[in-house]
């Protein structure tokens, strides 16, 4: 019997497009989901801010992210600007139902080769490339957009914080880090089940910042 995971995820995050190159080594009878959410709004949501607005964090970040890439051997440039407006992007995999090719194709298209989805004639070049003629309007379409309202909200409801997130048996595996836990609870789920991972669970906080 086949098991499904809803991966949650915004093409704004290039640890999302690592863990979507490695989606592949899932086991064969695990069924991937694919959701396109608005990161931003789940930051807005849990306000808390994203690594590339912590200039810091958002230098050391594009770094990291680079010398993985390299040195996992998967083609990568980050994008003229960063962040910039994933909106189009979503859309357009939702418009053409979010498939492991279109997603991969679009994937490509930003993080692969840099691509710039805020230059619109050069996205609606590329859409083009999908068969696209009317990027404007596609994406424009309410059903679309409501999806990705509506992808959001259950996301969030479901406890999901940030992208990458792969979710299954009520559990959150976040970021591409956390991919070979998962691998390894997709082979054993009990690898949560012990008592110090039990006891993790329930830790109590002994101090709170204050905001």
């Amino acid at each position: 019997m086949s098991r499904q995971i809803d991966w949650y995820f915004d093409f704004i995050s290039p640890f999302a497009y690592l863990q979507f190159v490695h989606l592949e080594r899932l086991p064969a009878d695990v069924e991937v989901r694919l959701v396109p959410v608005l990161f931003a709004g789940l930051l807005g949501h849990w306000e808390h801010k994203g690594p590339a607005e912590i200039p810091a964090k958002r230098v050391q970040t594009y770094r990291y992210c680079q010398w993985l890439a390299h040195r996992l051997g998967v083609p990568y440039r980050t994008p003229p600007a960063h962040p910039f407006n994933p909106l189009a992007a979503l859309r357009l995999a939702i418009a053409l139902g979010p498939s492991r090719p279109i997603v991969a194709a679009i994937f490509d298209y930003v993080w692969g080769g840099g691509g710039d989805v805020d230059d619109r004639a050069a996205f609606a070049a590329f859409a083009r490339s999908l068969g696209v003629d009317d990027l404007d309007r596609r994406i424009a379409a309410p059903a679309v957009k409501d999806t990705l309202r509506r992808n959001t909200a259950d996301a969030i409801a479901r406890g999901v914080y940030g992208v990458p997130t792969a979710a299954i048996d009520g559990e959150l595996f976040w970021g591409f880090d956390t991919t070979d836990l998962l691998l390894d609870y997709l082979a054993d789920p009990g690898v949560l089940a012990t008592p110090e991972m039990q006891r993790l669970a329930a830790l109590p906080s002994a101090a709170t910042r204050r905001h």
